[in-house]
This record gives C-alpha cells, structure tokens and sequence, in this order.
C-alpha cells in the first residue's frame, strides 16, 4: 500500500483525493503544516506568485518529514502540498483571496459576476531518494497549471444564495465550484481539478511515479 500525505487542512483537497485517486493501492493522510505560510509577493504575475508560495510549503514539508532511508519505516510514500489562487479579471498580478468576512464574499462575487477569471494551482510532489545515508531526502517535483472559469450574470438572490450558504469559507475567490457556486459558474478552459486545487501535472506525476 503506497501511503500519501497532503500536507495540508484542505478539506476540499482530501475529499477529492479520495474520491479519484484512492483505490487498494493508494491511501491518502492529511496533516497541516507546523510552519506558518508565506504571504504571496506583490508585483509578480499571480502564476509566478501561487508557485513561490507552493515551493515554499513544499520545503517546510520537507523539514517537517524527516525520511527513513528504509521503505518499512518511514511514515509516507509521497507528500503533496499545493496553493490555488484566482487571478483578477483586470489584474494578472493581482490575486483574490480567501474572503474574511460575509461582506468580502458578497465583494468577490459582484467583481466576478458575468465574467470570466482564471484560476492558478501549483502542486509539488515530494518523492524520496534514496541515499547512502542515515537518512533519505525528499525531491521535489512542481507543477503549475491554470484554468479560465466563467460566473453568469449573479442578481441579488444568487449571491445571498451563495454568501448566506457560508461555502465561501475558506475558499480563494469565495466560491466553492464543487458546490453550491457550480450552478453559476463553469470551466470553460483547463481542468476542473485545477479550480478545486490540484495542479493536473503534477497528479499525473504521482499516478506515474507509483504506476505498476
């Protein structure tokens, strides 16, 4: 059995792990890093930006999981961890974020009603690599892949909809598209698996690092 951390309190992230990957050879585990993440820098192309911030999550994680050089006893097979953010319909080194309150959300989806807006994921694979050590090392791959979403034109109703079901909690953007938001809004270039938070190369890498 090949056991995967996500690095990560993402409840939308694991859920969806296990829904399409986790079969009888993959077990996914989730776990917050300790380290406190770094805020994006301003002025870059919100590409470059969720990518600095994922490689930087990926070295935490690296610090915080030390590796056995022995398969039996370390505690993963392979560590994921990834950052999403949505990038402003008029500003490509701007970045909407996870709103705070009610009225940041209600915000949000005003600026995104009846447009289209991409979305950014970075993911980074760890993988270990054996030495002849005491101890192993973790590679890290990283991956980062956008899609375009689209929002129809929201009224007052849709959006207390949307605000009052609280799914904008914890959600870049202020939206969930996996729930309640995907009846208003669709992918209409890339992946779904990038606007729910995974980078789909970086997926791809994982399936083929462990494929029989």
């Amino acid at each position: 059995m090949t056991r995967i951390l996500l690095a990560s309190k993402s409840e939308r992230r694991i859920s969806w792990l296990k829904e399409n990957l986790e079969d009888s050879d993959f077990r996914f585990f989730s776990s917050p890093l300790k380290s406190t993440e770094i805020r994006p820098l301003q002025g870059f192309e919100v590409s470059k930006q969720v990518e600095i911030v994922c490689q930087s999550k990926a070295e935490n994680a690296r610090i915080e999981n030390k590796l056995s050089i022995n398969r039996r006893e370390r505690n993963y097979d392979a560590i994921l961890v990834s950052d999403t953010m949505i990038e402003d319909p008029d500003d490509y080194t701007l970045s909407i974020g996870k709103p705070k309150d009610a009225l940041t959300a209600t915000s949000n989806l005003i600026r995104l009603s009846g447009r289209k807006h991409r979305v950014w994921s970075s993911t980074s694979v760890l993988l270990p690599r054996e030495v002849a050590t005491a101890n192993g090392k973790w590679d890290i791959l990283n991956r980062t892949n956008s899609a375009t979403v689209e929002f129809s034109e929201l009224g007052d109703d849709e959006i207390y909809k949307l605000v009052s079901s609280e799914s904008w909690k914890g959600k870049a953007g202020g939206y969930d598209l996996a729930g309640i938001a995907g009846e208003f809004c669709r992918v209409t270039e890339g992946e779904e698996v990038t606007v729910l938070g995974f980078s789909p190369d970086a997926v791809n890498i994982l399936k083929q690092a462990f494929s029989k």
